[in-house]
Protein backbone atom coordinates (compact mmCIF):
# COMPACT_ATOMS: atom_id res chain seq x y z
CA UNK A 1 0.00 0.00 0.00
CA UNK A 2 2.89 2.34 0.85
CA UNK A 3 4.54 1.58 -2.49
CA UNK A 4 1.32 2.29 -4.34
CA UNK A 5 0.83 5.64 -2.61
CA UNK A 6 4.49 6.55 -3.26
CA UNK A 7 4.08 5.76 -6.98
CA UNK A 8 0.87 7.81 -7.16
CA UNK A 9 2.58 10.79 -5.51
CA UNK A 10 5.47 10.59 -8.00
CA UNK A 11 3.11 10.43 -10.96
CA UNK A 12 1.15 13.36 -9.59
CA UNK A 13 4.31 15.47 -9.19
CA UNK A 14 5.54 14.68 -12.71
CA UNK A 15 2.19 15.48 -14.25
CA UNK A 16 1.99 18.82 -12.42
CA UNK A 17 5.42 19.84 -13.71
CA UNK A 18 4.44 19.10 -17.31
CA UNK A 19 1.32 21.24 -17.01
CA UNK A 20 3.29 24.21 -15.75
CA UNK A 21 5.77 23.98 -18.63
CA UNK A 22 3.04 23.58 -21.20
CA UNK A 23 1.11 26.47 -19.65
CA UNK A 24 4.15 28.73 -19.93
CA UNK A 25 4.71 27.68 -23.54
CA UNK A 26 1.03 28.19 -24.35
CA UNK A 27 1.10 31.68 -22.80
CA UNK A 28 4.17 32.56 -24.90
CA UNK A 29 2.52 31.19 -28.06
CA UNK A 30 -0.70 33.11 -27.37
CA UNK A 31 1.27 36.31 -26.72
CA UNK A 32 3.23 35.86 -29.97
CA UNK A 33 0.04 35.20 -31.91
CA UNK A 34 -1.69 38.28 -30.44
CA UNK A 35 1.33 40.42 -31.36
CA UNK A 36 1.35 39.10 -34.94
CA UNK A 37 -2.42 39.58 -35.28
CA UNK A 38 -2.13 43.15 -33.98
CA UNK A 39 0.60 43.96 -36.50
CA UNK A 40 -1.36 42.37 -39.31
CA UNK A 41 -4.50 44.31 -38.39
CA UNK A 42 -2.56 47.57 -38.21
CA UNK A 43 -1.07 46.93 -41.66
CA UNK A 44 -4.43 46.00 -43.13
CA UNK A 45 -6.14 49.03 -41.60
CA UNK A 46 -3.76 51.25 -43.58
CA UNK A 47 -5.27 50.06 -46.86
CA UNK A 48 -8.40 51.23 -48.62
CA UNK A 49 -10.37 48.00 -48.81
CA UNK A 50 -13.57 47.09 -50.57
CA UNK A 51 -16.39 45.79 -48.37
CA UNK A 52 -19.21 44.43 -50.49
CA UNK A 53 -19.70 46.92 -53.31
CA UNK A 54 -18.27 49.89 -51.37
CA UNK A 55 -14.71 51.15 -50.97
CA UNK A 56 -14.03 53.40 -48.00
CA UNK A 57 -11.16 55.77 -48.83
CA UNK A 58 -9.65 56.44 -45.41
CA UNK A 59 -5.88 56.30 -45.95
CA UNK A 60 -3.62 58.40 -48.16
CA UNK A 61 -0.27 57.19 -49.40
CA UNK A 62 2.97 59.20 -49.29
CA UNK A 63 2.00 61.14 -52.41
CA UNK A 64 -1.32 62.25 -50.85
CA UNK A 65 -3.32 59.92 -53.11
CA UNK A 66 -6.15 57.65 -52.08
CA UNK A 67 -5.65 54.43 -54.06
CA UNK A 68 -7.80 51.30 -54.10
CA UNK A 69 -8.30 48.25 -56.28
CA UNK A 70 -11.64 46.79 -57.25
CA UNK A 71 -13.40 44.82 -59.95
CA UNK A 72 -16.63 44.91 -61.90
CA UNK A 73 -18.42 41.69 -62.73
CA UNK A 74 -21.90 40.58 -63.70
CA UNK A 75 -23.02 40.52 -60.05
CA UNK A 76 -21.49 43.84 -58.94
CA UNK A 77 -22.03 46.15 -61.89
CA UNK A 78 -21.41 49.28 -59.77
CA UNK A 79 -18.80 50.17 -57.18
CA UNK A 80 -19.31 52.95 -54.65
CA UNK A 81 -16.33 55.02 -53.47
CA UNK A 82 -16.92 56.86 -50.18
CA UNK A 83 -14.58 59.58 -48.96
CA UNK A 84 -14.69 62.57 -46.67
CA UNK A 85 -13.63 66.09 -47.54
CA UNK A 86 -12.58 68.09 -44.48
CA UNK A 87 -12.13 71.35 -46.39
CA UNK A 88 -13.30 72.76 -49.68
CA UNK A 89 -10.92 72.19 -52.55
CA UNK A 90 -10.64 70.21 -55.75
CA UNK A 91 -11.04 66.51 -56.49
CA UNK A 92 -9.01 64.84 -59.20
CA UNK A 93 -9.99 61.22 -59.74
CA UNK A 94 -8.91 58.61 -62.25
CA UNK A 95 -9.89 55.07 -63.14
CA UNK A 96 -7.07 52.87 -64.42
CA UNK A 97 -8.44 49.73 -66.06
CA UNK A 98 -6.28 46.61 -66.03
CA UNK A 99 -6.72 46.14 -69.78
CA UNK A 100 -6.05 49.77 -70.67
CA UNK A 101 -9.23 51.34 -72.01
CA UNK A 102 -12.66 49.93 -71.36
CA UNK A 103 -16.30 50.78 -71.02
CA UNK A 104 -15.95 52.01 -67.43
CA UNK A 105 -16.50 55.48 -66.04
CA UNK A 106 -17.52 57.63 -63.09
CA UNK A 107 -21.29 57.48 -63.45
CA UNK A 108 -22.17 59.92 -60.70
CA UNK A 109 -20.95 61.89 -57.70
CA UNK A 110 -23.26 62.36 -54.74
CA UNK A 111 -22.50 65.47 -52.70
CA UNK A 112 -22.94 65.85 -48.92
CA UNK A 113 -26.23 67.72 -49.40
CA UNK A 114 -27.54 64.65 -51.35
CA UNK A 115 -27.49 66.39 -54.74
CA UNK A 116 -25.66 64.65 -57.57
CA UNK A 117 -23.81 65.33 -60.79
CA UNK A 118 -22.64 63.17 -63.67
CA UNK A 119 -21.95 61.23 -65.80
CA UNK A 120 -18.22 61.69 -66.27
CA UNK A 121 -15.48 59.74 -68.05
CA UNK A 122 -12.53 57.77 -66.71
CA UNK A 123 -11.07 61.05 -65.40
CA UNK A 124 -12.82 63.48 -63.12
CA UNK A 125 -11.91 66.97 -62.03
CA UNK A 126 -14.47 68.78 -59.93
CA UNK A 127 -14.43 71.49 -57.24
CA UNK A 128 -15.52 70.38 -53.78
CA UNK A 129 -17.39 73.30 -52.25
CA UNK A 130 -18.98 71.41 -49.36
CA UNK A 131 -17.47 69.72 -46.36
CA UNK A 132 -18.67 66.20 -45.64
CA UNK A 133 -19.05 62.73 -47.10
CA UNK A 134 -18.99 62.22 -50.85
CA UNK A 135 -19.87 59.12 -52.87
CA UNK A 136 -18.52 58.32 -56.34
CA UNK A 137 -20.35 55.67 -58.36
CA UNK A 138 -18.28 53.72 -60.88
CA UNK A 139 -19.90 51.52 -63.51
CA UNK A 140 -20.45 50.85 -67.20
CA UNK A 141 -21.49 53.46 -69.68
CA UNK A 142 -25.04 52.49 -70.62
CA UNK A 143 -24.68 54.38 -73.91
CA UNK A 144 -21.90 52.10 -75.17
CA UNK A 145 -21.67 48.41 -75.97
CA UNK A 146 -19.49 45.74 -74.34
CA UNK A 147 -19.69 46.39 -70.59
CA UNK A 148 -16.36 46.30 -68.76
CA UNK A 149 -15.70 43.26 -66.58
CA UNK A 150 -12.45 43.00 -64.70
CA UNK A 151 -10.09 44.68 -62.27
CA UNK A 152 -9.30 48.37 -62.07
CA UNK A 153 -7.63 50.92 -59.78
CA UNK A 154 -9.10 54.15 -58.50
CA UNK A 155 -6.93 57.13 -57.58
CA UNK A 156 -8.30 60.15 -55.75
CA UNK A 157 -6.37 63.35 -55.10
CA UNK A 158 -7.94 65.96 -52.82
CA UNK A 159 -6.31 69.36 -53.12
CA UNK A 160 -7.08 72.21 -50.75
Amino acid sequence: MKKLSLILICILLFSCQKKENSTINNKENVTNRIDSITITREEKEQENKQIGDTIFMNFENKENLFIAESALDSINSKVYIKFKAEDSGELKAEIVAATGKGNIRFNQIILPDKTSDGPFGMDLKIPLKQKGNYILIIGHSLMAENPYYGKFKVQLNLKK
